[in-house]
């Protein structure tokens, strides 16, 4: 006999409304969990109600299923197990957690997601050849989402690039004389320091570090934490006194640099704590002698992280974007013309047809962040057009 569309609609908004709760545990430690990606559970008993739920912190430490079962002693009876991510089946630095869940006693599982990585996947198998019932595909879209960086990774063996600006109406980042802070105000900045205490590494390049001398960490956000700062220093022209090297000694600097950069100055930035990657430099073209990006994010992806935010400046950003290498635009847009010959936020020597131009698509509202406005845009799908030329 078939159920009333009254109870299979109650049960799909409960189901939603869990794994959306699943979602908000999860991104609580985003940032934070690289190479693993961010995932959250919700456990409920034979009657619906909530009886445990956990996220995961950080990899090494349990997985999100593990620890929401140890609050119960490893046993839910009868109980239905929500998870954004389907259970790992694989012996990694921690256990699989699909055995210990169809030992649960559960009568149901669902799976926001599945594995992105094809040899971690199988725990759904696992659980319905053990008889658990698995559902799986509950805001799936919302689950990609949240896992964006740690998919990227999985897919591409680099990090998931964010590229962010503060700029004009006409696209500039500083006056022609450079002034540059500040362009933005104060909400729009609140939310970079957001943006920057969520992703793994943060990279500029040399000439943002003798124009601006930024120390790259993160304030003004409750239990926030610094990323690492890369730097893309063809020559090793920082200065061993840059506020950026003496942000701590827990804080992780890395000079990315190239073969021909001298000695002496690798000797002098890392007595001053600095990490000096020496990368190969294309011999030929508009990026001859300097450091190759995509070789520079293998290393990073190599290294275990998922995600870099690329603040500037607009060489830097132009050679990410002509590398074919930014998957997300966040742009913090003021309400001011600056015009003349002052900097934009992409340099380069740009395009010649417009034909040839990256395309993005919007992610989303124009957020409102006080007087200024955030546009988020992701790299849009090749229509057929651009598949053309």
């Amino acid at each position: 006999m078939a159920r009333p569309r009254r109870d299979v609609a109650r049960d799909a908004e409960r189901d939603q409304r869990l794994m959306a709760r699943c979602l908000e545990l999860a991104v609580r430690a985003r940032g934070r969990t690289s190479p693993n990606p961010v995932v959250g559970c919700v456990i409920t008993d034979r009657r619906g109600r909530v009886i445990a739920e956990a996220y995961h912190h950080r990899a090494g430490q349990p997985h999100a299923e593990a620890l929401a079962l140890a609050q119960l002693g490893g046993r839910a009876p009868g109980g239905t197990l929500y998870v954004s991510l389907e259970p790992c089946n694989h012996h990694g630095r921690t256990p699989p957690c699909a055995p210990a869940v169809a030992a649960a006693g559960l009568a149901r599982v669902v799976v926001g997601q599945r594995d992105p990585i094809r040899a971690h996947a199988g725990g759904i198998a696992a659980l319905r050849r053990a008889g658990v019932r698995v559902d799986v595909g509950v805001l799936e879209a919302a689950c990609a989402e949240a896992n964006r960086p740690f998919s990227t990774w999985a897919r591409t063996g680099r990090p998931y690039v964010v590229a962010k600006a503060a700029l004009s109406l006409d696209g500039k980042i500083a006056t022609r004389a450079g002034d540059s802070q500040w362009i933005t105000g104060p909400a729009a900045r609140a939310d970079g320091h957001r943006l920057r205490d969520q992703v793994d590494a943060i990279v500029v390049g040399i000439g943002t570090v003798l124009a601006d001398d930024p120390q790259l960490t993160t304030r003004g956000v409750r239990g926030g934490r610094d990323p690492i700062a890369v730097v893309v220093d063809s020559q090793l022209r920082t200065p061993p006194r840059a506020r950026l090297l003496g942000a701590g000694a827990d804080r992780r600097v890395i000079l990315a640099t190239t073969t021909s950069a001298p000695a002496s100055r690798q000797r002098r930035l890392e007595a001053a704590g600095a990490e000096v990657w020496r990368l190969p430099a294309p011999r030929r073209g508009a990026s001859a002698g300097r450091v190759d990006l995509r070789v520079l994010l293998r290393r990073l992806g190599h290294a275990g992280l998922t995600s870099v935010l690329v603040e500037g400046g607009g060489t830097l950003h132009a050679g990410m974007i002509e590398a074919d290498l930014v998957d997300e635009l966040r742009l913090y847009l003021a309400p001011i013309v600056v015009g003349g010959p002052a900097p934009s936020w992409v340099g380069g020597a740009g395009i010649t047809r417009l034909a040839a131009a990256p395309r993005w698509a919007f992610a989303g509202v124009v957020e409102p962040l006080a007087g200024d406005r955030l546009v988020r845009l992701v790299r849009a799908k090749p229509t057929s057009r651009s598949r053309r030329r």
